[in-house]
């Protein structure tokens, strides 16, 4: 931990590396890239927030209480795609399987709101009736009908109530469960400003050394060449290759459909490999899961 903090420092430091690499530069030196986490990330976009030039850099308890309050998205150990790096003002954002559940567009609320039952025609009319009727009989009558109907509509509502109850458990277990789908991100942040040694990959690899391991894209090899060479309806996918990259393995995809998770947009393409069908998931033009199915 002694070394890693050192060379953080160091780097931080170093006045030839300040501005010598950009946010795009960050972008394109990490997004696509596997990682494993050495820590539970949680499934927010609130993530985890590290300060690199903090004597405690993490806060733990703060971090324990995003755990419990929204569950785990990736385990320690798990492996992760980085999807978005973003430099925002005084902080960077490590975004992971897609950025955490939460951002704009998500629905956190499990409220469902049912409006209370509104009063028949026919009981607005009794109401007028009763004000206008004299005789007590008559009056009597009106009031027996009223209490039934009024019956009625109690009933109604603890029926819409019961409802309800049910709708916002299934709403919050749905919330639950795509906060558990929704990745999760880690916020580098600064006390005053972001120093411009922050802006290059290995300064930015020091700074998250201590919670995440580093992988280099496995690079498969079919008949001796990388499955990114050119050789249309052979090899296979592999997460963090580019659509550019898949096209040049499996061929032009037969079809391909969008969606929107949150404010992620995710590009289905289908491709055609012998008898088999191959469905890739992008996000931001970066494979972020793939299955095979024998057509």
């Amino acid at each position: 931990m002694l070394s890693t903090r050192w060379i953080l420092t160091a780097l931080l430091l170093s006045p030839a590396l300040a501005a010598a690499q950009t946010e795009a530069a960050l972008k394109s030196y990490f997004e696509g890239r596997p990682v494993t986490l050495k820590l539970a990330m949680p499934g927010t976009e609130s993530g985890v927030d590290i300060y690199p030039t903090d004597p405690k850099p993490l806060d733990y308890p703060r971090y324990a209480e995003r755990l419990k309050e929204n569950g785990t998205a990736i385990r320690a150990g798990q492996q992760a795609m980085v999807t978005k790096v973003r430099v925002k003002g005084t902080h960077i954002e490590f975004q992971l399987d897609g950025g955490g559940y939460g951002t704009m567009g998500d629905e956190t609320s499990p409220t469902v709101a049912v409006p209370a039952s509104e009063k028949t025609k026919r009981e607005k009319s009794l109401e007028a009736e009763l004000k206008r009727e004299t005789d007590p009989d008559r009056r009597r009558d009106i009031k027996e009908e009223l209490d039934d109907l009024r019956d009625d509509r109690q009933r109604e509502d603890a029926r819409n109530r019961a409802e309800v109850a049910d709708a916002q458990e299934q709403k919050k277990e749905n919330i639950r469960q795509r906060r558990l789908e929704g990745g999760s991100r880690f916020n580098l942040r600064f006390r005053d400003s972001l120093p411009g040694s922050m802006l290059t990959p290995s300064t930015l690899q020091a700074a998250l050394a201590e919670y995440v391991t580093f992988e280099q894209p496995q690079q498969p090899m079919l008949a001796g060449l990388p499955t990114t060479s050119a050789v249309p309806g052979a090899g296979l996918p592999r997460k963090g290759m580019t659509t550019g990259e898949v096209q040049a393995v499996l061929g032009a995809a037969v079809d391909s459909s969008e969606r929107k998770e949150g404010s992620l947009t995710v590009i289905t393409r289908r491709y055609r490999r012998d008898a088999e069908r191959v469905t890739a998931e992008f996000v931001e033009d970066v494979v972020i899961r793939y299955s095979i199915t024998s057509e």
